[in-house]
């Protein structure tokens, strides 16, 4: 009797299993349909400049389209945005923040570990604003790395960019901007810089930050402003 050789057919299921564990630390991820979207802002904004490869980036040519696909997804009601971000790149910063501040949606931001620099601007584009107790943000002037022209146009130029971000701030959140200005400028808490940093509820007694919360908390408001915005939404004709 002729024994036929076995093919080996690929296991789908062990191989997605492994691909999860591999790239997110989990064999199994549940799979929950819901009318909220979780969108994450991590490690570098990064911007018109490609950075090293050993930094953990986020890149804005990846989220815009996201935000754009999620205005129009049917299905999605609400988005959660999740930062923990160093900074980066100010324009791409706020290229997101606008997005964000521009959605028709209900959107919450919560920041977890920290919101620093350009992503301040982020945190309180959302419709409101979570900190958890030991999320620190850094407010800081606009920064220049590389070769700088000295001449009175290159101080102009970063003085209106600076005025974007505290005019983007300021109408965003609580806070009032002789109040950012004075922490953004202020020195001694920084090493060899001027800037000041917010630890939790430190950011929400300024104004900056709506509220000290954590994921649960998080999601009750998103879910109760999406319930908001359907008893806003006109009934149709029959």
């Amino acid at each position: 009797m002729e024994v036929q050789p076995v093919r080996e057919q690929p296991d789908r299921e062990r191989d997605v299993a492994l691909a999860l564990l591999k790239e997110l630390g989990s064999a199994v991820i549940p799979q929950v349909r819901s009318n909220i979207h979780c969108l994450t802002i991590v490690g570098q904004i990064e911007g018109h400049m490609v950075l090293p490869p050993q930094n953990k980036t986020t890149r804005y040519e990846h989220i815009l389209p996201q935000l754009v696909a999620l205005e129009q997804h049917p299905d999605i009601e609400g988005v959660l945005l999740i930062l923990n971000t160093v900074g980066g790149d100010v324009e791409a910063g706020l290229a997101i923040a606008e997005m964000v501040a521009s959605l028709s949606k209900p959107t919450v931001s919560l920041v977890l570990g920290g919101g620093h620099s350009i992503g301040v601007p982020v945190a309180v584009a959302a419709r409101y604003s979570f900190i958890t107790e030991t999320a620190s943000m850094t407010i800081h002037p606009i920064r220049l790395a590389g070769l700088v022209i000295g001449v009175p146009q290159t101080w102009e130029y970063l003085e209106k960019m600076q005025d974007r971000v505290i005019r983007f701030v300021v109408k965003h959140s609580q806070i009032d901007e002789w109040r950012l200005r004075e922490m953004m400028f202020r020195s001694g808490e920084l090493a060899r810089d001027i800037g000041t940093v917010l630890i939790g509820r430190e950011a929400v007694e300024c104004g900056l930050i709506d509220e000290v919360g954590g994921i649960g908390r998080a999601m009750a408001k998103l879910r109760e402003l999406i319930d908001a915005a359907r008893q806003q939404r006109p009934v149709p004709i029959q």
